[in-house]
């Protein structure tokens, strides 16, 4: 609808009508009730509704997650149904997704004639990566992979008891808005790919306000991974930069065409800005009890960092978990639960740990390594990261 305000037979004739066509503070206060979905069609009713929504947009920049566990009733991984239905309810514009799921009922990648076979099949039977990206935004940048298992916190509550999915179903992601004084830049590197001007592009060398870098391998075990995976970490060990991921099982992003099916590579997020406060310790493959765990993890607390928009990270080996701690489930995750009680704790379990015991805050690096001692297998890597 074109004009500067909402037409009668909109608003009515009425004194609120008059209010909500003309009025921006009113409106702009009722939008922020308004889920963004709703906000971008409400947008296109008139020019006044359509500046108040923008401005609303702008001051959503709280990260958010929607997560899921158990088995679907479809024949699709349960965090797609969940994302279909949940993300009609959240209440800001995702500019990059991070998702992480188990590979059970995540049947992907299909073969060319698996493809051309499932033209003819309906929606739910479709791949599963081309739905999720479906599901959000055109614009949205997408970073995906598939673990052996899944640490989770229910959707919707940070304080909620994050959950050890060492087995079944279970998945989320984690949506970033645009975010005043951070800059996220996603990346995805094969052999073919990698090379000093992409990495300058993606925010990994020459950039001095790179804070983290979240960094997920797969297939580095085959000739030429380990050479691949050290040259993209060689030029952050040393610096007060953050790095914290893990070997996974599969990846996806939105550069499609990054390698051939099978070939190694790395995708991951680069994070930096000011406002972006980080830190991280490595529980040893020694550690093997609650207390143990516990003790390691409170370690953290050094960094004095707010739990207001911070996000814990877990990425374990699937050698630990309830094998490390006489069967006992969930025990690092409740630990961390119970140091930081209002801080979501998302990440997964995977067949080898990137980081070390480091603080991100102004000038100050609790440890230093090399390559060589960014990467581990057998332990867990915890990890806080603010975004102001």
């Amino acid at each position: 609808m074109e004009g500067d305000a909402a037409s009668p037979n909109i608003l009515g004739e009425s004194k609120a009508g008059y209010i909500l066509s003309n009025v921006a503070e009113v409106v702009e206060r009722i939008l922020t009730f308004v889920p963004t979905k709703n906000l971008l069609r409400i947008a296109s009713v008139c020019r006044l509704w359509r500046n108040c929504a923008r401005r609303v947009l702008r001051t959503q920049q709280r990260l958010t997650w929607l997560s899921a566990s158990g088995s679907s009733i479809y024949e699709e991984h349960v965090l797609l149904r969940t994302m279909a239905e949940d993300l009609e309810k959240v209440y800001l514009l995702p500019q990059t997704a991070l998702l992480m799921v188990n590979g059970e009922n995540f049947n992907w990648p299909f073969s060319y004639r698996q493809k051309k076979a499932r033209k003819c099949e309906n929606e739910v039977a479709s791949d599963p990566v081309e739905k999720l990206r479906r599901l959000l935004p055109t614009t949205c940048d997408v970073v995906g992979i598939v673990a052996s298992g899944i640490v989770v916190t229910p959707s919707g509550s940070p304080s909620s008891p994050p959950e050890e999915h060492e087995e079944g179903e279970a998945g989320f992601s984690l949506l970033f808005p645009a975010m005043d004084g951070v800059t996220i830049r996603p990346f995805h590197f094969c052999k073919k790919s990698l090379s000093e001007s992409a990495m300058e592009e993606a925010g990994l060398i020459n950039n001095p306000d790179l804070k983290v870098v979240l960094m997920f391998d797969y297939e580095t075990w085959k000739a030429g991974g380990g050479c691949f995976l050290n040259k993209l970490l060689e030029p952050l060990s040393q610096n007060n930069v953050l790095i914290v991921g893990g070997q996974v099982e599969r990846a996806f992003s939105n550069n499609t065409t990054c390698c051939s099916l099978g070939s190694f590579g790395a995708v991951g997020l680069t994070f930096s800005g000011s406002k972006i406060q980080g830190a991280t310790v490595l529980v040893d493959q020694d550690v093997s009890s609650p207390k143990a765990a516990e003790a390691t993890i409170q370690r953290l607390k050094a960094a004095n960092i707010p739990e207001r928009n911070t996000m814990g990270f877990m990425f374990a080996c699937v050698g630990r978990g309830h094998k490390s701690y006489n069967n006992q489930r969930n025990v690092e995750a409740t630990a961390f639960r119970k140091i930081f009680s209002n801080i979501p704790l998302l990440g997964f379990f995977g067949n080898g740990e990137i980081g070390c015991d480091r603080i991100v805050k102004e000038s100050y690096t609790l440890s230093e390594t090399d390559a060589d001692g960014l990467q581990h297998s057998f332990t867990t890597v915890m990890s806080l990261v603010h975004f102001g």
